[in-house]
């Protein structure tokens, strides 16, 4: 057996030592169901901090956003931005969410909203979001682990094999220790997520040869004629190399649909609609769960603005891009490779073909001098990919059970059966998980934003709740509904559901399936609220927006910064990371003239960075100056002495 191989199964026995104990330990501690579904809402400031972060960059972000980068190039790198946007989503949503969950005792989001709008339906659709956005979702992880195990044991171990069994241990800690046992196992596991990225990129830097020869490397890339698009791509691309430029603001073709965008995918509303998707992870309902699982709002803002858009934005930005760029440098890029411009081939190009696989492949370029590192990061990947998937695990489980099965079949169900039906509840969602991921062959990173867009459509049902009074419970059922459907409509799922019938294909207008959603979503809620307003549900709607106004108002000396906070994110939407994004192709330099490059790198991973520097001042604002994400001692005084 490869040495690679024994330090692979030694460590990894350590670590799901670890993952077990904290099971143990969590079951010890569950003696009621709040404890079991929210760790006794006693989570503390540095657990939420690094558990949030390991939940909302997963097994994904590890292994299927380097392969991407890889394939699309730079353009695709703007996908990094949902550093800022997955974490924005809880700057507007989780400190209100708390508030209403402390002060009324909720458990559940279904629980809140069907309090809220006084229905159960939104209840259900709740449920109904949480199991379509977990089980692709976690199916994606496990198929990914199973994968990495496959290849770093040299086909030893079956990816079939290693993704059922390493399902178990993840299923055993979950069922057993509960949401107390997934927090205390993500905050190891944050830590070796980013520990495993950062490692990774420096793997890739001394294969190319340091950062001169990568650099010199992309240059001559940028100036020859692989990779370049023609004339015909969307409005505002310019006729530049598509590793190093997006293709316009937009693309359509005869229908709505497009099947082979000009230039590569990633055009500016391909890109926000995008980061709408991602936003659907802090939306959707198990981060819900997280925020009532909380001692006090302390922890949202330092793990929003510097844990997750500062630290894990500046890891993507730097360590993942030259992880996926400099593989079309060292033998993964066939077309490279012929033109004659690798620095070596190393890389297998079988990569090209599956970008999932580069991941690893850059593992085995140590494991003959380094194979307990190759152990080591086989082990944050595996981290990654579980600490996504036990929350979701754990909060759909908890759904089920205080959603459907307690307030549907057994009212007065105790905390034992609770509990034990939560851990059914698990085991359920874990099965239909495997089956996902042993038959579904969608890039990894694209079927998790088929989850995320899922997701996504809880954002009118929310803001509904913490800001928007005026919304009502028809109009966010059918817009929820109907924005799902959506979902579906512009996703493969929907071609395949109809025959290939569908005369737009997936993602109309390079706009992605969320994007659809949420706009199908607002205008239905929008609509349907107008014209079903009754004075008796706006009255009981305004007792919860009034205890939001009593622990939560703006102090009144910064009110008037209310217009500049909504200026500030609208510009850097449009500008940094949508339509206006073209500017940045080539404001520092011409992508095909890297004689033009003002800072000695393309114009666009420049204007990337710049805007994610930008990205983090902004959340910081919001979170801290606009109080977004904080509570003052008093607010929060007040708000302990109202609980129920």
């Amino acid at each position: 057996m490869a040495p690679k191989v024994i330090w692979l199964f030694a460590l990894i026995g350590l670590y799901w030592s670890y993952c077990i104990f904290w099971g143990v330990k969590g079951m010890r501690a569950s003696h009621s169901a709040s404890d079991y579904f929210l760790a006794g809402r006693k989570l503390s400031t540095w657990v939420f901090i690094l558990a949030a972060t390991a939940t909302s960059f997963s097994g994904w972000t590890f292994m299927g956003h380097p392969g991407l980068i890889f394939r699309d190039g730079f353009q695709y790198a703007y996908a990094s931005f949902y550093a800022i946007t997955i974490p924005l989503t809880g700057v507007f949503l989780l400190k209100r969410q708390w508030i209403l969950g402390k002060r009324f005792n909720y458990v559940t989001p279904g629980e809140m909203l069907a309090d809220y709008y006084r229905g159960d339906a939104i209840r259900l659709l709740t449920v109904l979001v949480a199991l379509l956005f977990s089980v692709p979702y976690l199916g994606v992880q496990l198929a990914a682990s199973g994968y990495l195990f496959s290849v770093l044991t040299d086909g030893l171990v079956p990816q079939v094999v290693g993704t059922w069994g390493l399902s178990l241990v993840v299923l055993i800690y979950v069922a057993s220790g509960g949401l107390k046992a997934v927090a205390y196992v993500d905050t190891m596991q944050c830590i070796l997520l980013a520990l495993g990225i950062v490692i990774t990129g420096w793997i890739a830097l001394d294969l190319l040869g340091g950062w001169a020869a990568f650099t010199d490397g992309m240059a001559r890339l940028a100036a020859s004629d692989v990779g370049k698009w023609g004339t015909t791509q969307g409005h505002g691309g310019g006729d530049y190399n598509a590793y190093f430029a997006i293709p316009g603001t937009a693309q359509a073709t005869a229908g709505l649909g497009i099947e082979s965008p000009v230039g590569g995918l990633w055009t500016g509303v391909m890109i926000v609609s995008y980061m709408f998707a991602l936003m659907g992870i802090q939306a959707a309902p198990a981060f819900t769960m997280w925020a009532f699982g909380n001692a006090s709002p302390k922890p949202f803002a330092p793990q929003q603005v510097w844990a997750s858009a500062l630290v894990i934005g500046g890891i993507l930005f730097i360590f993942t891009a030259i992880q996926g760029m400099g593989a079309n440098l060292l033998g993964a890029n066939p077309l490279v490779n012929d033109a004659g411009l690798a620095l070596s081939n190393v890389l297998p190009e079988s990569i090209a073909a599956k970008p999932d696989s580069l991941v690893p492949h850059y593992f085995n370029q140590i494991a003959e001098s380094l194979p307990w590192l190759v152990g080591l990061l086989a082990v944050c990947a595996l981290a990654a990919m579980q600490s996504t998937g036990a929350a979701y695990m754990s909060t759909a489980g908890g759904m089920l059970t205080r959603d459907l099965y307690r307030r549907f079949l057994n009212r007065e169900a105790d905390d034992t059966t609770q509990k034990r039906f939560g851990r059914l509840g698990v085991f359920v969602i874990v099965l239909a998980a495997l089956l996902v991921a042993t038959f579904s062959s969608d890039a990894l990173v694209l079927l998790g934003g088929l989850a995320v867009a899922f997701g996504c459509q809880m954002w009118p049902a929310l803001l509904g709740i913490c800001w928007i009074p005026w919304f009502t419970r028809q109009g966010v059922t059918w817009g929820l509904a109907v924005g799902l459907c959506a979902v579906i409509l512009t996703e493969t799922i929907g071609q395949q559901l109809f025959g290939g019938l569908l005369p737009w294909g997936r993602w109309p207008m390079t706009i992605h399936s969320a994007g659809w959603g949420i706009m199908c979503n607002l205008l239905v809620c929008i609509g349907v609220s107008a014209v079903t307003q009754h004075a008796d549900e706006a009255r009981h709607r305004g007792t919860f927006h009034q205890v939001l106004r009593d622990h939560s108002a703006l102090p009144q000396r910064k009110r008037k910064l209310v217009p500049v906070a909504w200026g500030v994110v609208l510009m850097w939407f449009l500008m940094g990371i949508g339509p206006g994004a073209v500017i940045g192709n080539d404001l520092f330099g011409s992508p095909n003239d890297p004689s033009t490059w003002l800072f000695g790198i393309p114009s666009i991973w420049v204007w990337q960075i710049m805007v994610w520097l930008l990205g983090v001042a902004m959340m910081w604002f919001l979170a801290y100056k606009m109080e977004l994400s904080t509570m003052s001692e008093a607010q929060q005084r007040g708000l302990e002495a109202k609980v129920e």
